[in-house]
């Protein structure tokens, strides 16, 4: 599953990332509406969480645009508000589901479940592409009758080249979606996975490769 989150507090915004990492979701996270609102128009996400006081554009007008463009992604609400017309607000301008901050987080482990069985969420356990397989529970890759396990960072790596086959990611936007928009990794990072997933590449004898367009990024290519 793919969830943006846009929050303003860092630590709490990377803490809910990390707890989301840990049961299997994919993650992006912004610190400003601007970006909140960028994001959703570029990538179909399953679930938003979405701040309500965010710098730059808020919360309630981000869902608002979103609806009226036609954006139907479940949206979970967070604030520190506690008023009835705060909430009555926010599922006014199209959220699903609203949070008081401070909340625990299997809480909002059990709001992201139940908005996704509303939506008739199908949940995919491998992700193929050509002669790949990635199992994204025990992050094995696979190819015939061979199988090696890869660490978190490469499955991230791999998991959003093989999403997107045949397209150039960027470096720029493999560093934000994998180390985070506020991480210090640099285009050495990227490229010394991207060189772990080629040797991983080999030993299962794929026959996909990772292509490099040069000063711009990465791409899977299948034979």
């Amino acid at each position: 599953m793919n969830v943006l989150i846009a929050e303003d507090e860092k630590r709490l915004a990377n803490a809910i990332a990390e707890i989301l990492k840990e049961h299997k979701y994919q993650v992006d996270v912004v610190y400003n509406g601007n970006d909140a609102l960028a994001y959703t128009e570029a990538e179909d996400y399953d679930v938003f969480v979405c701040d309500v006081m965010l710098p730059g554009v808020n919360g309630f007008d981000i869902v608002k645009e979103m609806r009226r463009r036609g954006d139907n992604t479940p949206t979970i609400m967070l604030t520190a508000r506690t008023s009835l017309s705060d909430k009555v607000t926010g599922l006014d301008a199209g959220a699903d589901d609203y949070m008081t901050k401070p909340f625990q987080p299997a809480e909002l482990l059990a709001r992201l479940r139940a908005l996704t069985r509303r939506q008739g969420e199908v949940i995919i356990d491998e992700l193929s592409c050509g002669d790949l397989t990635l199992n994204l529970s025990t992050y094995d890759l696979s190819c015939a009758d061979k199988t090696v396990r890869l660490s978190y960072k490469e499955f991230e790596v791999l998991q959003l080249l093989m999403q997107n086959a045949g397209r150039t990611i960027p470096k720029e936007t493999l560093i934000v979606r994998i180390w985070g928009i506020e991480s210090d990794a640099g285009d050495n990072n990227v490229e010394a996975y991207i060189s772990f997933l080629r040797k991983k590449l080999k030993y299962v004898q794929s026959t996909v490769q990772i292509a490099t367009q040069r000063k711009v990024g990465y791409r899977l290519e299948i034979s």
